[in-house]
């Protein structure tokens, strides 16, 4: 074990789950590496993703923000074209897009699209799709008011997705932050998650939460405390 996996080691009980402000105290001392690494947040629900009632599945805005602003794109024509290029997306066109697109173009992190434009963009979900950029109303980038979904995602509004195996892993911020803002976030994606409840879901809904940043460990935290 390295000198720093070692000095990690002394800072996280394992035996123990924090509280989300102490948790995310432990994340940043425990964040040693030599760039500003990324701390997310791991949820294990106590549902079954293959069925259809028990998906969980939404969209959050961070209140402080995830550190950096993502390259938003959008698919869209006539005047909101201009209420997107005024809201702050890095990349706005129609169906120029869409070609460029069906060529290969993805220098974007997020995609928005307005719904008359979906039937191009569905024909391209080989391109879109492995990369997770295809809109989805259910994630909020289908949508007629591009413009307030521009300025939310450009304000640190993230998606929040149960996995196959009952996980939802959603980052928070970064280890430069502040705990207070870490944990913040983290409250903030928490009470979304437990909002989305399906009701087909039986039991102990949230059956752990865990903070960690990029090359640290993973913190755990109670999660019976209220977020």
């Amino acid at each position: 074990m390295s000198k720093r996996l070692e000095k990690i080691a002394k800072e996280v009980d394992l035996a123990k789950t924090y509280a989300v402000d102490e948790g995310a105290a432990v994340v940043k001392k425990c964040a040693t590496a030599k760039f500003d690494e990324t701390v997310e947040l791991h949820v294990r629900l106590g549902v079954d993703p293959k069925q259809a009632d028990q998906q969980v599945r939404g969209t959050v805005g961070l209140p402080h923000g995830l550190g950096k602003s993502k390259k938003v794109a959008v698919v869209t024509r006539g005047e909101k074209q201009k209420d997107a290029q005024n809201a702050g997306a890095d990349i706005v066109g129609g169906d120029d897009l869409v070609d460029q697109i069906s060529k290969g173009f993805l220098d974007f992190e997020v995609l928005v699209a307005t719904p008359d434009m979906m039937k191009d963009l569905s024909k391209l979900g080989k391109v879109l799709g492995p990369k997770g950029l295809m809109p989805n109303p259910k994630s909020g980038t289908v949508t007629m008011d591009v413009a307030k979904t521009v300025k939310e995602l450009k304000a640190g509004r993230v998606e929040y997705k149960v996995d196959d195996y009952g996980i939802i892993h959603v980052p928070v911020g970064k280890a430069s932050f502040e705990a207070g803002k870490i944990a913040g976030n983290a409250r903030a994606v928490m009470e979304a998650v437990i909002k989305s409840k399906p009701a087909a879901a039986k039991g102990t809904y949230v059956m752990s939460a865990t903070l960690s940043s990029s090359m640290g460990p993973g913190v755990k935290l109670d999660p019976s405390q209220k977020f």
